[in-house]
């Protein structure tokens, strides 16, 4: 699944999905921009790689995001791939999460989606198409409890996901979404850090699918892979679950 030569934007790419999907991308030939708002998260990815640049940035700041494609266009001139894959969840139901919660939860998953999308279309389209490919969830299918604002925003990533592959199918723009199941990364970390029995903790994260264990970065970096790369040039449009199973119970 060569990706020899193309130029990728990955953000959140300091770490968990983002990080293996950076790397996976510039071991198969990318060039990477890793971009993350922890920028030494991002200088410490991309300095282990062989053609990649770090940027700061706030998917939910317009500035920072106009910005970030300006030194993708500076840097190489021309954008093949998009992973927009910066995101984050909270604990509550409608009732208990406080209001600038749900907003800020929404402009990061969802006004980044956006805000990043905006800005790469058109220098995709400057380079003769591309490919973009959106972090969801298996939430979006099944919910789950107390997570309110998160099922929310990863249920509006794969509605955008269908209408920007619609509208920018003719322009040789290919828009997918890849929904993980319960994946171990460092999102996890404090949970496991501050929890009575760790354990436990694991194991009943483990028992929301059938496969009874929790997911590797590294597994959705494969399907996200597959998804920008040429292999994939018939999908446009879809929702990949990558999820051991979570979604068919």
């Amino acid at each position: 699944m060569s990706v020899e030569g193309k130029v990728a934007v990955v953000t959140g790419g300091g770490s968990g999905i983002g990080q293996a999907a950076a790397r996976l991308l510039a071991a198969n030939g990318a060039k990477v921009v890793v971009a993350d708002r922890n920028v030494e998260a991002a200088q410490a990815v991309a300095g282990s790689l062989v053609q990649a640049i770090a940027v700061r940035a706030d998917v939910s700041r317009a500035d920072d995001i106009r910005d970030l494609f300006q030194a993708v266009d500076d840097r190489f001139g021309r954008l093949d791939i998009l992973v927009n894959n910066a995101g984050y969840g909270v604990a509550g139901t409608v009732v208990d999460l406080d209001e600038a919660e749900w907003d800020r939860l929404m402009s990061v998953n969802v006004r980044g989606m956006f805000l990043c999308s905006k800005h790469a279309i058109p220098l995709m389209f400057r380079s003769g198409g591309g490919s973009i490919v959106n972090t969801g969830s298996y939430t979006a299918m099944v919910a789950i409890p107390s997570r309110a604002a998160y099922v929310a925003s990863k249920g509006a990533i794969s509605s955008l996901t269908r209408a920007m592959a619609l509208d920018h199918a003719n322009q040789n723009i290919r828009v997918n979404c890849v929904a993980p199941g319960t994946i171990e990364t460092p999102w996890f970390d404090p949970a496991f850090a501050n929890s009575e029995n760790p354990e436990r903790f694991r194991q009943e994260l483990s028992a929301r699918c059938p496969m009874n264990r929790m997911g590797r970065p590294e597994e959705i970096a494969e399907a996200i892979l597959w998804l920008a790369s040429d292999r994939a040039s018939f999908a446009t449009g879809s929702v990949l679950t990558v999820d051991g199973g979570a979604s068919i119970w």
